[in-house]
This record gives structure tokens, C-alpha cells and sequence, in this order.
């Protein structure tokens, strides 16, 4: 099968990146199960086990499909539907209530549920990226993974537990001063901010952490952050919001909304077996699971049936600006 891979970024992704990660480790796994993979992507991208050609917004979408597809993986919009065979994969939160494609595919049970639909896929990682998980390492802080800037991810959340649970945290995807957080100003020395990291300096910092600290304050797609920290031993401690029930076992973490409750989750670190975590991960969440997964949808659009019984359409607005996280 040619699957052509498309998407409205640069690959591969030079620092943290979503989509982007997830959309590389399908085509590289998609290749090694014997399928030949091309992507369409914005300029100056290049792989070395696929061939890669340019998206062009100004020019309709099917003049630009390489001769020999036999199905098109759409991860973002295009100005026009596909003439041959194809999917939608849907990778974030809409609060809008508008008809999405009748192929399109959510990231988490959860996910697709919001919008009435049961066609998902969990997303997958590549083990090869992160190496040997280091479970046997000494550790002595807690981590947070995500845009601290992005308020929905709650970086002040995370602050105040560490503070409360009297633990070491370090912030990767956050700076010490932040204006888009309201301007704050963080001065807590058990606080470190390490900023944007990536490749080996992330993974460094995951393999040496005692665990996730992830009080997301809206429905999370999925929580690519979650999984990683899993591969490395790291229990999650987070809100139940989203797919994290569905991807955070009780075997592997801790969920509420309440900060004294996640607190006492955190202190007690140590009851979480960190080979349990990364067996987990690699169980139900490598890209290997994920190709799998995709080469079913693959093959149902190809035979000529839709992804889903109805249109998907969000069922429910959310009203609230943040989903509740209580202090007492």
C-alpha cells in the first residue's frame, strides 16, 4: 500500500512538536511493516525513508496528490476533498458545533466521543526515540511536560502541588517569567524551568524523574507528555479530564481535580513500579500499535465504507473557560 501523509508543517520537527512526532513515527513504522509512505508537508521538510513533497495552499489539493496513492492521511484541512481513498485524523479540541468529515478519526475514545463518533486511534511512540528508559536510576524530582504557556495546561496547578507535596519540580516546556500566565514570576529554587527541550536532553530529564505532574484544566485528545513520562517509569499524577482516564490506569497513576488529593498521590511516589509504567507504554501505546491501528482504516475506506455511521459534529460547548481544580 502508498499511503501519502499529509500535514501543514515542517518534518522532521526540530524541538518538542505534537502532530508532527506522531505523523514521523507512522510513516517510519508503516515503512517497516513493507508499505511505501510519502509526505505532502510545508516546505524545506525532508525524511530519509520516505519521499517528501510540498504542500501548496494556493493550488487544489488533488492536483497535488503523486501519482500511484492508494490512500491519503489527512491531519489537517485541505482546500478541497480527495478524489481517491482517504482519512481525517482530527488531533485537537474544536468548540465549535460544525459537521466534520463522515472518515474522520479522533486520537482517544474520549476524543471521539465529544463528537459522537467511536472511529479513534491512540497515538503510538517510537521507542527508538527515547532509548533505554533508565529504570533503575536514582531520582529526585517530579517533572511537568507541555506549553506552560498554554493556561488550559496548568502549569500553576503543577507549581502549587509540588510546593504543597514539599518536592523538587522541573518545568520542561516553561520559563521562570511568563507574562501570558498573567505575569508570574516563579522564585521558588525547588522550581526549575529548563524551557523548551527536546531529543536527548528531554529524554535525560524523564529518566530521571519520579513522575508526571499533568493537572490539565480542559479534555485532553490525548497527552502525548503522558506517555512518554510512562516509557521512562513515570507515574502520572493528573486531572481526570479527557482521555486521561482512559490512558492513566490506576496500575500507572492517580487522578483528581483536588490539589490536596494529588498531593498525597505524589508523596507516596514510590508505591508505582516504573517497570510496570514503561511495559505499559510499550503494551498499548507504540507507534506499532498505532500503524496497526491505522492500516484498519486504511483498508475500510479502500473497500469503499466510511469511518463513521454519522457525520461527527461536537455534541456538547463548553461554556467554562477552564474545568474545575480545587484548592481545599
Amino acid at each position: 500500500m502508498h499511503i501519502l501523509i499529509v500535514n501543514n508543517t515542517k518534518i522532521p520537527v526540530a524541538q518538542y512538536g505534537g502532530t508532527e512526532r506522531v505523523i514521523w513515527w507512522l510513516g517510519k513504522q508503516l515503512v517497516q511493516m513493507g508499505h511505501r509512505v510519502s509526505y505532502l508537508v510545508e516546505a524545506g521538510s525532508h525524511c530519509d525513508f520516505a519521499e517528501v513533497f510540498t504542500l501548496n495552499p494556493t493550488i487544489p489539493f488533488n492536483q497535488q496528490i503523486p501519482v500511484g496513492i492508494d490512500v491519503v492521511h489527512l491531519n489537517c484541512k485541505v482546500n478541497e476533498i480527495p478524489t481517491i481513498p482517504y482519512i481525517v485524523t482530527v488531533h485537537g479540541n474544536s468548540n465549535e458545533i460544525i459537521p466534520l468529515d463522515i472518515n474522520t478519526v479522533f486520537v482517544s475514545k474520549n476524543h471521539a466521543a465529544r463528537y459522537g463518533s467511536e472511529s479513534y486511534v491512540h497515538n503510538g511512540i517510537d521507542p527508538a526515540d527515547y532509548g533505554d528508559p533508565g529504570l533503575n536510576k536514582p531520582r529526585n524530582y517530579f517533572h511537568f511536560l507541555g506549553d506552560a504557556a498554554w493556561r488550559v495546561k496548568n502549569v500553576r496547578g503543577a507549581i502549587k502541588i509540588a510546593q504543597k507535596a514539599k518536592i523538587k519540580l522541573r518545568i520542561i516546556g516553561g520559563v521562570r517569567f511568563n507574562i501570558n500566565q498573567g505575569i508570574r514570576l516563579t522564585f521558588d529554587p525547588r522550581i526549575r524551568f529548563d524551557g523548551m527541550k527536546g531529543g536527548a536532553e528531554k529524554n535525560t530529564i524523564l529518566s530521571q524523574s519520579k513522575g508526571l505532574i499533568f493537572p490539565v484544566l480542559w479534555n485532553e485528545p490525548f497527552g502525548l507528555s503522558i506517555v512518554e513520562s510512562l516509557y521512562f517509569g513515570c507515574p502520572v499524577f493528573a486531572t481526570p479530564y479527557g482521555s486521561l482516564p482512559e490512558i492513566v490506569k490506576p496500575e500507572v497513576g492517580f487522578l483528581s481535580n483536588n490539589v490536596n488529593a494529588l498531593v498525597d498521590a505524589v508523596q507516596q511516589a514510590n508505591d508505582f513500579d516504573k517497570k510496570t509504567c514503561h511495559e505499559y507504554v510499550m503494551d498499548k501505546f507504540s507507534s506499532t500499535q498505532m500503524a496497526i491501528q491505522y492500516l484498519v482504516k486504511y483498508e475500510t475506506v479502500l473497500n469503499q465504507q466510511a469511518l463513521n455511521k454519522r457525520v461527527p459534529m461536537l455534541q456538547h460547548v463548553q461554556t467554562e473557560k477552564f474545568l474545575p481544580f480545587t484548592y481545599d
